[in-house]
């Protein structure tokens, strides 16, 4: 999405961020105008030392005066120049880390659906570099600009009293540069936008290439994948070429044009000082005067630069946060006082937000129901919905039709923060996150003390997941970046357990077990038997033995509820469960006395699936 603001509309938005720092902004733009302003003061100063010390009678004493003045005017030039850095570097950092923040907190709030259509290279450079340029901008970039436009000005104004004859010389250079600085403007905000975006997808390239690190080398793909990136890095670095081409080709003209002007005017200069029209010092004082102006000439140009490419920071930071989040609290929410976890789903429908618009819906009319305290295991072949499904409890997406209710209270009725400490979630697919076991397992629990520390052990041990204990500083071992020093049936171990620390009223699991060994897994199940007592749990079952904890199963077939029983009847009646049954583990069939290929059934072992 390209925002098509214009520079004023887009510096514009950065106002009520600004706002609370103006004083001190302005502070720093009087003492860079006035460093600025005894740079100007030192030309005259010297047109006033040639005049006198070349006059008849002219003393040692003036050229003394004179350097002190001049002395004089560099220390406060430089005091003026620490005093402007002083004001406005703490409040412009300050300002980008509450920036910072807000965009981080509007990204925690924002739906699954807008995280999986953005690179999270991209996210990372609007989080990270855009608000740097935005802040440098605000610190250096605008104060500089306003101050080098009025020495431009106040050094022109005094050129033309100096001498208008040189000074319309001086300020004809000016025409051209203002017609190429209008196109400049287009082209290199145009590039500069291009370029911030390769940077956000080579981000991109290089976070998923970390992540993937052990596929690429599995499949020996690291090759293709430097080939992929080095053409990338080629690219952007063709963009940056360009942007600083056009950068240099501008800083050219804007050097070029009034230095011409200052040869011009020196012929001329000369002409009327032989001629008596100018004094000898007026033309000192005009050519170092023009001298101290040059700088800041040549300084506009990386000053627009800098302009151009901090709109495009904002506009991209902007793309962000005006993100619409379409799952929120309701304006009247309901409380729940004593949840008992009763789930009810009705005629739910659901289709992701990017589906085209002749593909069906995910889920076509979800009718259940699970008793507070019941464990139903959710079964069906692959793409049959069952894991959209599970993502509708938390509202990680919002269904598009029907209702889902927790005791009798639509949970769209409920603020997220109470429905999502009601519903706990572990999926097959482990994210853990850079600290340490502890603070992964107890993530969503708000205990504290003695009792996190219990709960802590009790999760650890229902999910089987003591060997945090043999790691080197126990639960306080820092697992690494999205837990990838573990094996993947520790994370799923250790995912779970958080889970079972957060002390749902309801439990949603996808498939939790899947990286287990079978002893393990019995292990596991055993635990979880007696915590799930108390607890309304919704599971996705891949294995036989998963159905095993349930008391009822739920077939799903073509994004709806095809049958509901216990695993005993649904063998039966069902052969479409039977087929379900059929395509998983052969063992685990043999553990629960299954011959479900052949459609027969022995007689169950009612104490494994109490």
């Amino acid at each position: 999405m390209k925002n098509q603001n214009t520079l004023w509309e887009s510096l514009g938005r950065l106002y009520p961020h600004v706002r609370p720092i103006i004083p001190r902004l302005v502070l720093g733009l009087l003492c860079a105008l006035g460093a600025s302003m005894m740079a100007l003061a030192i030309p005259q100063v010297l047109r006033v030392l040639i005049n006198d010390a070349l006059a008849e009678g002219g003393s040692a004493r003036t050229v003394w005066v004179a350097s002190g003045v001049v002395l004089l005017l560099g220390v406060l030039e430089a005091t003026f120049v620490a005093l402007r850095r002083q004001f406005v570097i703490t409040p412009a950092t300050t300002v980008e880390t509450n920036m910072r923040t807000s965009f981080y907190r509007h990204l925690q709030n924002l739906t699954i659906e807008f995280h999986d259509r953005w690179g999270s290279g991209q996210l990372l450079s609007r989080a990270m570099s855009d608000l740097n340029l935005m802040r440098r901008w605000m610190a250096f970039g605008l104060i500089m600009l306003v101050v080098t436009s009025l020495t431009v000005v106040m050094g022109v104004v005094i050129m033309f009293f100096t001498s208008w004859v040189l000074a319309l010389i001086f300020v004809a250079a000016a025409v051209p540069l203002m017609i190429y600085g209008y196109r400049f403007r287009t082209s290199y905000s145009r590039v500069s936008r291009k370029s911030q975006d390769q940077a956000g997808d080579l981000a991109t390239t290089v976070e998923e290439s970390v992540h993937g690190i052990r596929v690429l080398k599995a499949f020996g793909r690291s090759r293709e994948a430097l080939e992929d990136f080095e053409e990338q890095a080629e690219e952007l670095r063709r963009t940056e070429i360009h942007k600083a081409r056009s950068l240099a080709t501008f800083s050219m003209i804007v050097t070029l044009l009034p230095e011409l002007a200052l040869g011009a005017s020196l012929v001329v200069g000369v002409t009327l000082a032989a001629s008596g029209d100018v004094t000898i010092g007026a033309l000192v004082a005009f050519f170092a005067t023009a001298a101290a102006v040059a700088g800041p000439v040549e300084f506009i140009g990386p000053l627009l630069a800098m302009t151009f490419t901090a709109k495009t920071a904002i506009d991209r930071h902007y793309e962000v946060m005006e993100s619409e989040n379409t799952i929120t609290d309701p304006e009247q929410p309901i409380h729940l006082d004593a949840p008992k976890g009763e789930v009810v789903f009705d005629a739910v429908h659901f289709r992701y937000p990017d589906a085209q618009d002749d593909a069906g819906d995910v889920l076509d009319g979800i009718d259940l129901r699970l008793r507070a305290g019941e464990t139903m295991a959710l079964v069906g072949v692959t793409g049959c919905g069952k894991s959209t499904l599970l993502q509708l409890v938390p509202r990680l997406y919002d269904l598009t039709g029907g209702s889902i209710t927790i005791d009798g209270v639509d949970l769209r009725s409920l603020t997220l923060t109470e429905l999502r400490s009601l519903v706990a979630v572990a999926f097959e697919d482990t994210t853990l996150f850079s600290t340490s076991v502890r603070d992964n397992v107890l993530m969503g629990s708000d205990a504290t003390g003695a009792e996190a520390e219990r709960i802590l052990a009790e999760a650890l041990d229902v999910a089987q997941a003591q060997f945090a204990h043999d790691l080197p500083d126990g639960v306080d071992t820092l697992i690494g970046e999205e837990g990838l020093s573990l094996s993947g049936g520790q994370r799923q171990r250790i995912a779970l357990a958080r889970a079972i620390a957060a002390r749902p009223t309801v439990l949603v699991l996808d498939d939790p077990l899947s990286a287990l060994d079978v002893a393990t897994e019995e292990r596991v199940e055993e635990g979880l038997r007696a915590m799930l007592r108390s607890t309304t749990t919704l599971i996705v079952a891949h294995r036989p033995s998963t159905v095993a904890l349930a008391d009822h199963v739920a077939l799903m077939r073509d994004g709806r509820i095809a049958d509901v029983g216990t695993h005993s009847e649904l063998l039966a009646r069902s052969d479409h469960y039977r087929y379900v049954i059929a395509s998983l583990d052969d063992e685990e069939i043999a553990q629960l006395g299954r011959t479900a290929v052949t459609g027969q059934t022995v007689p169950d072992d009612e104490e494994a699936l109490a």
